[in-house]
């Protein structure tokens, strides 16, 4: 094959994973929109738009099966076409912890937090940005912004540690609160955990540019 051929193939798996991306991130921003509104109906209907994502997972991945099997790839080459797909799996568990905030929004009520989390809805902003600025880095090759993506992770621990005590001490004070109180620790757990995924993208994109591989969620 071709060199025109592969960077053709590239770019529509390039394509197909921008599209993937924008996805996952409406996902989680109407996964909060849904927690935040209390809307029942949002959240099935990002319940449902998993199927989506797990349907573009497996194409990206055939289609990277299909590129190392017939074009017959330089190492360069390879080595991005398999970040490629492990980029997909980091995606569709985002979008796997989005349905898991949705299924929080449907069981809660009227949250009791209202006045003291609104840091909860800056984390979610940080963590799409996150997601975005990661996905950059790969299309571009750019290692050094995959660095400084994975700084931006101190800012989301921080916000986790914040929420964290404010909900314990919610908690503390009233005890009719623990239960909407724990489902939202679980909720800034999947952010923190989202924005881990965006970390494991980053070290993906490194070792797509550079054939080594480095552990930055430490």
């Amino acid at each position: 094959m071709t060199r025109v051929s592969q960077d053709i193939r590239v770019k529509e798996i390039n394509r197909q994973l921008l599209k993937m991306t924008s996805l996952v991130e409406k996902q989680i921003h109407e996964s909060m929109i849904a927690l935040k509104s209390h809307d029942s109906q949002m959240a099935d209907k990002v319940i449902k738009g998993d199927d989506e994502v797990d349907e573009l997972q497996k194409v990206i991945e055939e289609e990277c099966i299909k590129f190392i099997a017939m074009e017959q790839p330089v190492a360069i080459d390879l080595r991005r076409v398999f970040t490629a797909s492990k980029i997909v799996t980091d995606l569709e568990r985002m979008a796997d912890h989005a349905v898991d905030i949705c299924k929080i929004a449907k069981r809660l009520n009227d949250s009791l937090f209202k006045e003291n989390i609104d840091s909860l809805w800056h984390m979610e902003e940080k963590v799409r940005n996150m997601i975005n600025l990661s996905i950059n880095a790969y299309i571009k090759d750019d290692v050094e912004f995959a660095y400084e993506v994975c700084k931006m992770d101190d800012a989301i621990d921080d916000s986790y540690k914040l929420l964290f005590g404010i909900l314990i001490d919610e908690i503390k004070q009233d005890e009719n609160s623990i239960n909407q109180g724990t489902q939202l620790l679980f909720v800034i757990k999947y952010l923190e955990r989202i924005a881990d995924h965006v970390t494991n993208i980053c070290e993906w994109t490194i070792f797509s540019k550079k054939g080594t591989y480095v552990d930055l969620n430490e």
